[in-house]
């Protein structure tokens, strides 16, 4: 009689990022909108001039880099008697820029908010180009197959039974019996970290990205 075995296969990667895109805002605040504004137009025009003569889309150091629109509101805040202040103005601009050197990536950085009026750094999102992404998924999930393959055999080996027949593989919770805890599939996660340099400029330090793959899979022997 046949022996049926139902397996999850993992396999996880990890490379160093090959892009960071930097999402920083230019914002102010003032008792009048129109010195508020015309700041933050201020900045915002220096800061695209600091980029345009970096931006090469396939050479670099700047892949990619775009700018909301200026954003106005005003709110009259409270303070902590309870009496209600003057309003209160506020200007902010949302600012992306891909970077492929990321050294010239914390220079930049460093240059802005040193420099620069309103500008806050809001965090770096580190990735693989897509190309280098969709090749390490394929490699992922190949090497989750082979794990449960192994994992599989490692059973009927014990059980004293020949080689496995694989019957039926899917992505990770797929299988219409289900194994153990919902899984998801492969995936790529980014994560950065920031530090001061020696020579007191903003470091940025990009953490390895990880690509891992789950696979259900049901074999027989």
């Amino acid at each position: 009689m046949a022996v049926e075995f139902t397996v999850q296969g993992r396999f996880s990667a990890f490379r160093t990022p090959e892009r960071g895109t930097v999402r920083a805002t230019v914002g102010l605040q003032g008792p009048s909108l129109g010195p508020v504004y015309e700041q933050v137009v201020r900045s915002l025009e220096k800061v695209s001039q600091s980029i345009a003569p970096l931006h090469q889309p396939d050479a670099g150091p700047v892949t990619w880099w775009s700018t909301q629109q200026v954003r106005t509101w005003a709110n009259r805040p409270w303070n902590n008697q309870g009496k209600q202040l003057p309003l209160v103005h506020h200007a902010r601009v949302g600012i992306s820029v891909k970077f492929s050197d990321f050294a010239e990536l914390s220079r930049w950085v460093g240059q802005h908010v040193e420099h620069t009026r309103g500008f806050t750094l809001d965090g770096v999102d580190w990735a693989l180009t897509a190309k280098r992404q969709a090749e390490l998924q394929r490699e992922v999930r190949a090497a989750a197959v082979q794990d449960a393959v192994s994992r599989a055999q490692t059973y009927a080996d014990a059980l004293g039974l020949g080689p496995v027949t694989p019957v039926a593989i899917a992505d990770a919770g797929m299988l219409s019996s289900g194994i153990g805890p919902t899984a998801m599939p492969a995936a790529a996660f980014m994560r950065g970290a920031a530090a001061g340099s020696a020579d007191n400029e903003l470091g940025l330090l990009p953490e390895d990205i990880e690509v891992k793959a789950e696979v259900d899979a049901r074999f027989v022997s």
